[in-house]
């Protein structure tokens, strides 16, 4: 009997149920069993003498220290590199605001019984960069790191941090609810257009070594990525090779043709070399 692979998407729930299991481990393990070798949430999380700092949060402490410190660039080094070769698949494989999103993903399919949710409120991508601009110059304005304390995937760890030690939850807690709430009206509403740490983490990636690649070839033309993209974005029309596309492998997933793949660049390139070698000979 032949075992078939599991989809990207259904990989992808497994790793952002893991993922979201590490944050709510740490402040049980602390307050339940006094272990503390399981430190904090993804903007900066500690497992036992090995620290891990989202890049964002790494160059904000820089912006308002001005100056360079070791152990923070040693600890941006993990995700910088992580980026520079995959892209920003924290947001799509790790992030708990993804996670949260996809069980909000499932709960409208199966309560409307449609597959597809119509983007209502479409903005320039430009506003990504924005987002990004305008929250590093406030972060020198007020020699303060303004992200750590209102970001959405930070305030999830906060927020479950408070419940277990507090028995309550946070006053902040409700922007967690608007960014999740705006999904109902575009998908990734937040991820696509305002998130900081998602523009950085695109900077980083936008000459990454993992790619979803379109063969066009053997594209039918369906349309089927294109609506299938959380993030709105057309990989029939090569954008999933832009900084833009996070690699969730959605659209790879839904492709009946196979025309789309993740690939190596350097493979890629070498598949396309050949293919122009190839028609240069007929």
């Amino acid at each position: 009997m032949e075992i078939r692979a599991l989809s990207f998407h259904a990989r992808r729930l497994w790793v952002l149920s893991g993922a979201f299991l590490l944050l709510l481990l740490g402040p049980l393990a602390n307050y339940y069993f006094q272990i503390n070798w399981l430190q904090g949430w993804y903007q900066s999380l500690g497992i036992g003498n090995f620290w891990v700092v989202s890049p964002l949060e790494g160059l904000e402490s820089i912006l308002v220290a001005r100056q360079l410190y070791l152990p923070a660039l040693i600890a941006m080094l993990a995700p910088v590199v992580l980026a520079l070769l995959l892209g920003s698949v924290f947001c799509s494989w790790i992030c708990p605001i993804s996670f949260f999103s996809e069980i909000l993903d499932g709960l409208r399919r199966w309560l409307s019984g449609r597959k597809w949710l119509q983007d209502r409120l479409l903005l320039s991508r430009r506003f990504l960069w924005f987002a990004l601009i305008g929250e590093l110059i406030l972060t020198m304005i007020l020699g303060g790191p303004i992200f750590v304390f209102v970001s959405p995937p930070g305030l999830v760890g906060r927020e479950i941090m408070t419940l277990i030690f507090f028995h309550t939850l946070a006053l902040e807690g409700m922007i967690l609810l608007l960014v999740l709430g705006m999904n109902l009206i575009t998908r990734r509403f937040y991820c696509r257009y305002f998130c900081p740490l998602g523009a950085t983490l695109n900077l980083l990636g936008s000459r990454r070594k993992l790619v979803v690649s379109m063969d066009h070839d053997l594209c039918s033309a369906c349309g089927l990525c294109d609506r299938r993209c959380p993030l709105g974005l057309s990989p029939a029309n090569g954008m999933a090779e832009s900084l833009y596309c996070w690699n969730c492998g959605e659209c790879v997933d839904i492709c009946q043709s196979q025309a789309l793949s993740f690939q190596w660049r350097q493979t890629l390139k070498g598949d396309k070399d050949e293919k122009l070698k190839a028609k240069d000979k007929v």
